[in-house]
Formats: structure tokens, C-alpha cells, sequence
């Protein structure tokens, strides 16, 4: 599954029983006191909060100067890079769709030369017809099962996972009827204390200012007073109503995670093959645009990689001299191993030298073919940046797919690397909560978090995950096999992680909130740094 952080209904249904709390409470001076984790590191802390231009451009930003956790790639271009456009290089995105369209991203695709556009013939003989941006192995497939759901659909109880599956899928289903129901009473309590503050106001945009106004004895009525303070109240919104939008958002992804995702009955795949047969190839089409607006992850994958950085529109992606290749392999819900597979294949006959793949998922049945496509994508001297995930879970020690070993094991290849995600919170609170992490399984750490790039229909936002923190290493090393092309992929990885900035902050992490050195959470223990990664190449190609 992409890994995008969609929902925040888990605060909101804190914020349920903080509502309860507060309407009982009413004048109370009681406050909710949370104790921060003390900082160790001897760098100074951003201390005030980013600007509009530090947010939307963070993850480009400067650790020394900035104090923010970002990768120094305005500085590799100011400093190092200047106008050194190097050597031309394809990167595949094996993501959901991609708006290949976007303003942002139009001019720097990859091109097939040796197919015909729209002739209706393999040309190349490569096995896909009229391929010339990339392929669609997923078809007019949308919405899909989560793969243990598939699992369990199947009825195989012979299957060593078959009761891991089947206790998962009881905890799964159990917790999102309870938050439907949860975070519809919510909506619902939320929208009756509008109505009655609005009602009384005779206005439906009404601020802080506006509720100290009010003056009753109604009871009911100063609880919506109450339950309004305490929205406007939070730094996420400027009115009640865009609270409710978010509720609304939240009750939606919930819907399709009942509805899609653990529905055992639900058939998902629109492609005539087999997908538990790897041999049945073909299928598929020519087109990886989206197949609605909300489609949006590959775009945003892809122009944190390679947005036009000249065309003084939108964002800057990463990488200067870099063509996108898209391949759309990732529905809604889990993908499948055997389109991941050949994705793979196809990014590395096609001569992309760097793959961003930003998805994954806890059930792998044919995991196999997919190592057997890092293994051949090896062969072929390519690199690939996977995110690690966004459970907040110690992936040494939780199954996670795909990965380049089984398990905690001996890698296969030495051209995968795992990424973990950062915020722009330098300090104890720089890795995110929901980022996997891995002293065996996650190689480095980048930014993950609000970063804003391109979505459908020439339009940016911001959105987090490891999704986010993978593209900008994909950047980073589309970067050093443009300017030095004679790198191989092994090195390139290699220097991506030796030279990050290793940080000697304690951090918390994931969902137990342990406090951790990164040493103690990836292999490197580092950060990612495109300014020292660069430095650190022409010293190897210069030796």
C-alpha cells in the first residue's frame, strides 16, 4: 500500500473524549501537561515556527544554517553543482498513478524512442505496446483488498500466516467500526454545537472573539460555546467547518478501508490475468495518468524527485537532469507481488538507473519474484530507494515487504535502500511518529514530513510518510549518477549513507514513543545530505 498518511481520526477521536472532558469540566482550570523529552544534542533548536517558504521548501534546507533537518541541496546546487547540468538520468517511479500532464512534470519525462506512439504495436518487441512514458500494470484497477485480506479470502488455512492473517483482520475490522461509529458521533456532536453557536451569532464564520461575546444561561448552549472555543482553539483550524471538512475526510478513508480494503468479498482487480502466475504477462495499458483527481501519490513522489527546477513555476524537485519513467503498479489498498515484479523488470530493460518505490505491506505471498526483481535490477546496475514504512513498527522485527533479505538476513543485492522519515523538528522530536525503523532493515533517514510538492491537475500540497522521505533520496542519487555517471549503484549507495550527518540527538520513535539514538534505529545512524554526498563522490571518482 502507498504510504501516505492519510487520517488524523485517532487524534480525533482524542479529541472526542478531550471534548467530553472539557464539557464536563467547564471552568475548570485543569490542563492536560505533556513532558517534553530533553534534547542531548549540542546544535541549536528551531525554536520558532517555519515560514511559508521554510515549509514548502524544508526538506531543501540546511541543518548548520537553517537548524532544519533538511538535506542541503540548495546548498549542493549554490555551491557545487552551479550550472553542471551532468549526464541525463531515467528514474522510474513504481507508485499509483502519475499526472504525466502536470505542469511540473511535462518536460522532463522519459521518452521511449523505440516505440511509435499510438500505432498499436510492440515496436520494440519489449513486450508492452505503444510503452512511450511508462506502463499501467494495474489497468483501470482502483480499489483493492489488503493482502492478508486476500489471504483470508482465499480460504487457505493451510497457510503458515492464515491465523496471524485472521487475528490481524479481527483487530483491524473491530477498530475501524468502532472509530466509524466514533467519528461519526463526533461529526455529529460537532455539527449540532455550530448550529446553535451559529444560530445565536446569526453568523456561520464566527472566531474566538466572536464566542466571548456570548453570554447564557443555557446550558446546552454553552456547552457548543465550550466545544467551539475548544476547535478554534487548536492550531490546525481556522474555523469549526474546516474541522468538520476534516472529520468528514477522515469518515471517508475509514468508509473505503471497511468497504475496499477488508472486505473479504471485494474483487478488485480489473486486469485480465493471473496474478499468482508470473509468467502471464501483457496485460495492463500505456497510460499511468490517474484515474481520479484524488490519485494523487506517484505525482507527488514524482516532483519531489524531478519537478522542473527552471520553469519558475510550482516546486523544485531534487534532481536537475532527471527523466521520470511512470509505472502504475499501486492501487488503493495492497499491491500485488507479481506487478511489483515486473515493474522492476520494466524499469531496468528500459534503462531507469534509479527506482523510487514508496509502498509496501506486512503479507508478501510471492515475495520471492519480487527479491528475484531487486536481484535482476542488480544485474543491470540500478538503484533502489523503497520508504521504510508508516507503522511506527521495528521492521527487524515485524515482517514488512518488500525488502531486499528475509528478514533480519543476508541482503541479496547491494542496490536497495530503505528509508525512514524525518520531520522539520530538529531535536527529540525529528524522527516521525509513524516512520518504521530498523537498526538491520533501514539504511538512512530523510524528510518525510509536509513536503509539498505536485498533485493532479497542476495543483501542490503537502503530504507525509516515508513515501515523502524516499523520493528525496531517489533525488539525491539521481543527483550523483548525473554529475558522475561512472558511479555504479552499489557505490552510489554506499555514499549516500556514509555521507549523511550523523546526529547524536536522542529521538523518539514510533508508537511505543522509546527514546533512541538513530544508531539505534538504522544502519547508518545518519541523516541524508546531498551536499556531502556530492563532495564524497567526486573524492571517489577523482582517487
Amino acid at each position: 500500500m502507498i504510504f501516505l498518511i492519510k487520517m488524523n481520526f485517532i487524534k480525533f477521536l482524542s479529541l472526542l473524549f478531550s471534548f467530553s472532558f472539557l464539557l464536563l469540566g467547564c471552568g475548570s482550570s485543569s490542563r492536560i501537561i505533556s513532558t517534553p523529552v530533553e534534547n542531548i544534542d549540542s546544535l541549536p533548536l528551531k525554536v520558532s515556527p517555519l515560514t511559508k517558504n521554510e515549509l514548502k521548501s524544508w526538506s531543501h534546507l540546511d541543518l548548520v544554517k537553517d537548524t532544519i533537518p533538511g538535506m542541503s541541496v540548495e546548498k549542493a546546487y549554490s555551491e557545487i553543482i552551479k550550472n553542471k547540468k551532468g549526464k541525463t538520468v531515467i528514474v522510474a517511479v513504481i507508485d499509483s498513478a502519475t499526472d504525466i500532464d502536470h505542469e511540473d512534470l511535462d518536460d522532463v519525462l522519459w521518452v521511449n524512442e523505440d516505440e511509435i506512439p499510438n500505432n498499436g504495436k510492440d515496436d520494440d518487441n519489449n513486450g508492452y505496446i505503444d510503452d512511450i512514458h511508462g506502463w499501467n500494470f494495474i489497468g483501470d484497477t482502483y480499489y483493492e483488498q489488503l493482502e492478508y485480506v486476500r489471504l483470508l479470502a482465499s480460504g487457505d488455512k493451510s497457510h503458515p500466516r492464515y491465523t496471524e492473517a485472521e487475528e490481524k483482520y479481527n483487530i483491524e475490522f473491530k477498530k475501524y467500526s468502532q472509530l466509524k461509529t466514533q467519528s461519526t458521533q463526533l461529526l455529529q456532536q460537532v455539527t449540532n454545537a455550530d448550529n446553535a453557536v451559529s444560530k445565536y451569532l446569526k453568523k456561520k464564520n464566527y472566531t474566538k472573539e466572536d464566542l466571548s461575546t456570548i453570554k447564557t444561561e443555557n446550558q446546552a448552549l454553552q456547552e457548543s460555546v465550550a466545544l467551539a472555543n475548544y476547535i478554534l482553539g487548536l492550531d490546525k483550524y481556522d474555523t469549526v467547518e474546516a474541522f468538520k471538512k476534516a472529520v468528514e475526510g477522515d469518515i471517508e478513508t475509514i468508509n473505503i478501508k471497511l468497504d475496499y480494503h477488508l472486505n473479504k468479498n471485494f474483487k478488485g482487480r480489473k486486469t485480465d490475468d493471473n496474478p499468482n502466475d508470473l509468467s502471464d504477462v501483457g496485460y495492463g495499458n500505456n497510460n499511468p495518468r490517474p484515474s481520479v483527481k484524488k490519485e494523487s501519490h506517484g505525482t507527488h513522489v514524482s516532483g519531489i524527485i524531478l519537478a522542473e527546477r527552471d520553469n519558475n513555476i510550482g516546486i523544485k524537485g531534487v534532481a536537475n537532469n532527471a527523466k521520470l519513467m511512470a509505472i502504475r503498479s499501486t492501487p488503493n489498498g495492497d499491491e500485488y507481488d507479481k506487478d511489483v515484479a515486473l515493474a522492476i523488470r520494466y524499469a531496468a530493460d528500459n534503462g531507469a538507473k534509479i527506482i523510487n518505490m514508496s509502498f509496501g505491506k506486512a503479507f508478501s505471498p510471492h515475495s520471492n519474484w519480487v527479491r528475484d526483481a531487486i536481484t535482476y535490477a542488480a544485474t543491470k546496475d540500478v538503484l533502489i530507494i523503497h520508504g521504510a514504512g508508516n507503522d511506527g513498527l521495528n521492521i527487524d522485527t515485524h515482517q514488512f515487504y518488500p525488502n531486499d533479505a528475509i528478514g533480519t538476513g543476508k541482503e541479496i543485492a547491494d542496490n536497495f535502500i530503505s528509508v525512514g522519515a524525518l520531520t522539520a523538528n530538529y531535536g527529540s522530536g525529528m524522527v516521525a511518529d509513524y516512520s518504521n525503523f530498523g537498526k538491520i532493515n533501514v539504511d538512512v533517514f530523510a524528510p518525510g514530513s509536509e513536503i509539498y510538492s505536485s498533485i493532479p491537475e497542476n495543483e501542490y500540497k503537502s503530504q507525509n510518510g516515508t513515501s515523502m522521505a524516499a523520493p528525496n533520496v531517489s533525488g539525491i542519487a539521481a543527483l550523483i549518477r548525473s554529475q558522475y555517471p561512472k558511479l555504479t549503484a552499489p557505490q552510489v549507495k554506499q555514499i549516500i549513507i556514509d555521507s549523511g550527518l550523523p546526529i547524536s540527538a536522542k529521538v523518539v520513535v514510533g508508537d511505543s514513543r522509546e527514546i533512541k539514538s538513530l544508531k539505534d534505529i538504522s544502519k547508518s545512524g545518519k541523516i541524508v545530505n546531498a551536499y556531502n554526498a556530492l563532495i564524497m563522490a567526486s573524492q571517489i571518482v577523482n582517487q
